[in-house]
């Protein structure tokens, strides 16, 4: 008979790609976040049982950065939901390990599109500075750091870990006026908030997310009405969005602040472009109502004039047959 085992089954991923079972629960409230580092030791094998990596063992403990890519996703993820002492059996699909990409190891060579198995323990990690315990200009510095590690990110097209950078970054310097910052640190709050925000709009911009890139720059408008650079992240996304009205209000604001600005220039050309390719091709849709309307009004007034003899023989008829039955009444009577 077998047994089933009654350990919890966490869905890490959401998608069922990457699925943790607790073996030994941790201590402790806290899991690593982005960006700190964390001690590990791990056994790794593939489904059938073959071990391909043991690492952090003999008093030599492994040690990565959560989120800087240093490991395989689906392990970084994991990891990442661990609290301290945990043991873990992890098992990951290839969307999260290697792919279909074809692995040298120590002990073997890992076949294309395999499921691996690891079985880790975070032995620790260390754990950032909570906001509340943070002065204001350490949450100054913070912000700083992890945005410039956001433009780092963005440089080498790490689009959406950049976002994820300015996001946290915000976070640090949202202080919404509680009086977390003095007068000339708000200055400052307030550029480092307006920068990560135009920036995390151009990660936006380039994984797609247009509805993204709009929110974000709005919210930077809605701080500095005339920012050229949110007007001219906006248009673009409402170009891709097809709202080329709302695109050609934001040109016309941004050229106003920065009427040399040759980009603002560009991108009003490339609108004027897609402006007249859609009047041409609206006046095309238009032109070809009409046709088909007027054919189908002929068609319906050719049909009209076969059929307006044959109706008319049928009211005659019909006519003829209610006199007939109104005489046939009064002669009964």
């Amino acid at each position: 008979m077998e047994l089933v085992s009654l350990k919890p089954v966490i869905d890490v991923t959401g998608d069922m790609k990457v699925l943790k079972k607790i073996l030994r629960a941790g201590q402790g409230a806290h899991t690593p976040n982005d960006g700190e580092s964390v001690c590990v030791r791990y056994t790794a094998m593939l489904k059938d049982g073959t071990v391909f990596e043991k690492l952090g063992f003999d008093g030599e403990n492994f040690e990565f950065i959560i989120d800087e890519e240093q490991v395989i996703a689906g392990l970084d993820c994991a990891v990442a939901t661990m609290l301290k002492g945990e043991l873990s059996e992890v098992t990951i699909e290839p969307e999260y390990g290697f792919g279909n990409d074809e692995v040298k190891r120590d002990l073997i060579t890992i076949p294309s599109s395999s499921t691996l198995i690891y079985t880790v323990e975070l032995i620790d990690f260390t754990k950032e500075k909570d906001l509340w315990d943070m002065t204001a200009r350490e949450k100054i510095q913070a912000a700083e750091r992890i945005k410039n590690s956001g433009n780092d990110l963005f440089k080498i097209g790490k689009f959406h870990r950049a976002a994820k950078r300015y996001d946290k970054a915000v976070k640090y310097v949202d202080g919404n006026g509680d009086g977390t910052f003095e007068d000339d640190e708000e200055k400052i709050v307030k550029s480092l908030r307006v920068s990560c925000w135009l920036n995390s709009a151009a990660c936006c911009l380039k994984l797609k997310d247009f509805q993204g890139a709009i929110r974000l720059c709005s919210q930077v408008l809605d701080t500095e009405f005339g920012n050229a650079k949110a007007l001219y992240r906006r248009a673009q996304a409402f170009i891709e969005t097809a709202d080329l009205e709302l695109a050609k209000l934001d040109i016309q604001k941004a050229l106003e602040v920065d009427p040399q600005n040759r980009e603002l220039k560009s991108l009003q050309m490339t609108l004027k472009h897609l402006q007249a390719e859609k009047n041409k091709s609206d006046a095309k849709l238009y032109a070809n109502m009409f046709k088909w309307t007027k054919k189908d009004k002929d068609v319906a007034s050719k049909k009209l004039k076969v059929e307006k003899p044959e109706v008319e023989g049928r009211e005659c008829a019909e006519i003829e047959d209610t006199d007939t039955e109104n005489h046939l009444v009064v002669d009964g009577s």
